[in-house]
């Protein structure tokens, strides 16, 4: 249909239609599902009718080819205007094959890879019936006491954004009605989410509005400016009101100044909300606020259905403002192909035929090997020595526990074991492997078994973490070391005083007191995914080079969150010239820097620099300079270093932070090899929010720092100049 049919199609629809087109229901409202549409409980007591979901606009969480295709055609049967049904799930990192968390994907810095994923998750979910995913988050994060982390790429919004834009390109190819294996994207969540007060989660969050703008938006616009389809707003508030009913935010600043005019969706339950968030009295008052906002689609309320007909005829809230919303949501329809081919990608032969199909598994393994960060390696402990005996010891041992949140239809059956994809590689002979302790528990049993398994190895292997409730939506947490019951493992292990290497499974970045300092080598795996042992293992015995680098700071203590390596100086910083003793900004009981910084990780092999260039000392608007620094790799092996450059403007109208990231090169070295990563550098890379909001740049010293991470760099400067 082109646009003046969809104009003709809502001209048809009566008010009642058009609302219901605004409603999102779960799986259970409707007939063709497993249930047979049976309501109960709480959905019953919405008070939703059955022409309220004849009519209704579109279906959450269902992913099923055969039923989605069951689904669309009863709806359709139903409703008056043969107007099909949206499927939109969550389908974050992956479908059925699940790819590491995001945040472990964004310690891969490889773009490429992350587009690749979103297309493979694009795949299963389209065959499955899927059009739309909620996916990518882009929240800037800075607080590792937020269990959302996780969907996230990490603290900085240069590299966030990067991610963004590939994520989208994954999920979405360029032609969604010819790519019927492709979905909508919906990036999420509007805005600055990353920021909840306290990292606790649906939290306030106060934000200044050029903070705002300089670190927390730049990753949904880049998000949007690759052609994302659709918006989530989140639970949060932004200066005091909450996302879904913030009309300067919604209606101001994304519809309006970034000119977006594709689908606005709330978060679950987010419009009602607005009642105990204490924007609204009632749910006729928070259809108001969220209408007036220019939220299209309510998720899983419904304030819309049963406030918004009373406020158009009152006069309260304008039809046309409803009609905007219809006929984006039917264009969003026109765009998937829906009017044409209402079951699109779903299929039953198809989706047997690519779901968790050995390509998709060799992706994801990739991707897991490419995020695996090496974070301590004293001794030698790593790589395994192919003659050694190994003991795996710890509640990963054997756990399929290593997908993580939003793993949708993964399953933890299939994922592969660190267990068996360690005896697959070392024979059964050399491997002893025992629990240890639980999670959160642990036995004498348990433990005694542990040391028995321990003395007879010559190398231990800790497989340690948190299970995959602790983090995602939901899971704050006020203390993020390991459970106690693995802490008294490590120190138990630690007696023994044997080469030992600890293996995390965890969502976010950990305090990782008792484990760092008692142990000789730390892996961070994070939640890696359907093929994560499998990688996990030939990365403990070096069959591929650990090449991934943190994207995310992990804290000396919780004491020092949020702690990120872009933030401002102070008046009295720490380790200044003329500091003194006591009265600089510092803690009296730990560092100010994290004990893991950004941009961190170790390989099997060395890297030297030397040679730090800058083409010209003066940099002007037409007239960027060149960076460029020879690395070697003075190591036995070859090895991937990610080499970073950073940007510190010395003196600014607002203060600027100590470095930013500005750009990255990754150069693969044959032992003993040479390269040069080069760098161009341009006045707009320099340009930031002033304090009256304007964008642009400031004249004056520049210093530029290259290196392996945000805090080991060899360092230059420039001077910018005006025209």
């Amino acid at each position: 249909m082109d646009n003046q049919q969809l104009l003709d199609l809502i001209d048809r629809m009566t008010l009642e239609e058009k609302i219901a087109q605004l409603l999102q229901l779960a799986a259970p409202f409707y007939e063709g599902v497993e249930d047979e549409g049976q309501i109960t409980g709480p959905m019953q007591a919405m008070g939703i009718t059955d022409p309220m979901i004849a009519s209704s606009g579109s279906i959450l969480g269902y992913a099923r080819a055969a039923g989605a295709v069951r689904v669309q055609e009863a709806h359709l049967k139903k409703n008056p205007h043969g107007i099909p049904l949206l499927f939109m799930a969550d389908i974050v990192h992956g479908f059925k094959t699940i790819f590491p968390v995001p945040l472990a994907m964004g310690c891969s810095w490889d773009m490429e890879l992350a587009e690749r994923s979103a297309e493979i998750a694009a795949r299963e979910a389209a065959v499955s019936g899927v059009h739309v995913t909620f996916a990518p988050m882009v929240d800037l994060v800075r607080d590792p006491r937020w269990g959302r982390v996780m969907e996230s790429t990490g603290e900085d919004p240069y590299l966030n954004s990067l991610f963004a834009k590939a994520f989208v390109r994954g999920l979405q190819g360029d032609n969604l009605k010819e790519e019927t294996e492709r979905v909508a994207a919906c990036v999420k969540h509007f805005a600055a989410y990353g920021a909840s007060e306290a990292g606790r989660d649906y939290n306030t969050v106060d934000l200044s509005e050029r903070q705002l703008r300089e670190y927390y938006l730049p990753a949904y616009k880049a998000a949007l400016d690759e052609g994302c389809e659709m918006v989530m707003t989140s639970f949060n508030t932004i200066d005091g009101i909450p996302a879904s009913g913030n009309e300067k935010l919604m209606r101001g600043l994304l519809r309006e100044e970034w000119g977006f005019d594709g689908v606005l969706i709330s978060d679950w339950g987010a419009v009602k909300e607005l009642i105990p968030h204490g924007a609204a009295e009632d749910e006729r008052e928070a259809a108001y606020r969220a209408i007036r906002a220019g939220v299209d689609i309510e998720m899983m309320t419904s304030c819309y259905v049963h406030g918004l007909p009373e406020l158009v005829r009152e006069g309260r809230v304008d039809e046309a403002l409803i009609d905007e919303s219809v006929l984006r949501i039917l264009q969003l329809k026109e765009k998937l192909g829906l009017f044409d081919n209402p079951t699109r990608g779903a299929s039953p032969e198809r989706a047997a035929e690519v779901i968790f199909s050995r390509e998709h598994r060799d992706a994801a393994y990739e991707a897991a090997i490419k995020s695996i960060v090496l974070l301590k390696n004293e001794g030698g402990v790593l790589p395994l020595s192919p003659e050694a005996k190994v003991a795996l010891i710890g509640p990963f041992a054997s756990s399929g526990d290593i997908l993580g949140p939003w793993s949708w239809d993964g399953s933890t059956e299939d994922a592969v074991k660190l267990d068996a994809a360690l005896s697959e590689r070392l024979g059964k002979d050399r491997l002893i492997v025992a629990e240890g302790c639980g999670i959160e528990r642990g036995t004498d049993e348990h433990l005694l078994a542990a040391l028995k398994a321990a003395a007879e190895a010559d190398v231990i292997v800790l497989a340690l973490g948190e299970a995959s409730e602790m983090s995602g939506e939901a899971g704050s947490r006020s203390d993020i070391r390991l459970p106690q019951a693995q802490l008294e493992l490590i120190d138990s292990i630690a007696g023994l005083r044997k080469p030992t290497a600890a293996v995390l499974f965890n969502g976010r970045p950990l305090d990782l007191h008792g484990v760092y300092d008692k142990t000789g080598a730390v892996v961070e795996a994070w939640f890696p995914g359907s093929e994560g042992g499998a990688a996990v293992a030939d990365i403990l015995l070096g069959a591929v080079d650990p090449s991934a680098r943190l994207t995310m700071s992990f804290p000396h203590s919780v004491g020092q969150v949020p702690v990120y390596y872009n933030h401002f100086n102070t008046g009295r910083p720490l380790g200044a010239a003329d500091a003194q003793v006591r009265y600089v900004s510092q803690y009296l009981d730990a560092p100010n820097d994290p004990l893991l910084p950004f941009g961190f990780g170790l390989s099997y092999t060395t890297f030297g620099y030397d040679g730090l260039k800058l083409s010209s000392d003066e940099m002007t608007a037409d007239r960027p300079i060149t960076v460029s620094v020879n690395v070697t790799n003075t190591g036995a092996r070859a090895g991937t270093e990610t080499v970073q450059l950073y940007v510190r403007d010395i003196a600014g109208e607002v203060v600027r932070p100590v470095r930013e990231l500005k750009g990255f090169v990754k150069l693969e070295l044959a032992p003993g090899e040479r390269g040069t990563a080069v760098f161009t550098l341009g006045e707009e890379q320099l340009r930031y929010h002033h304090s009256d909001l304007s964008f642009g740049s400031d004249p004056g010293r520049f210093e530029v720092f290259v290196g392996r991470s945000s805090l080991d760099t060899l360092k230059s400067s420039f001077i910018l100049k005006e025209n």
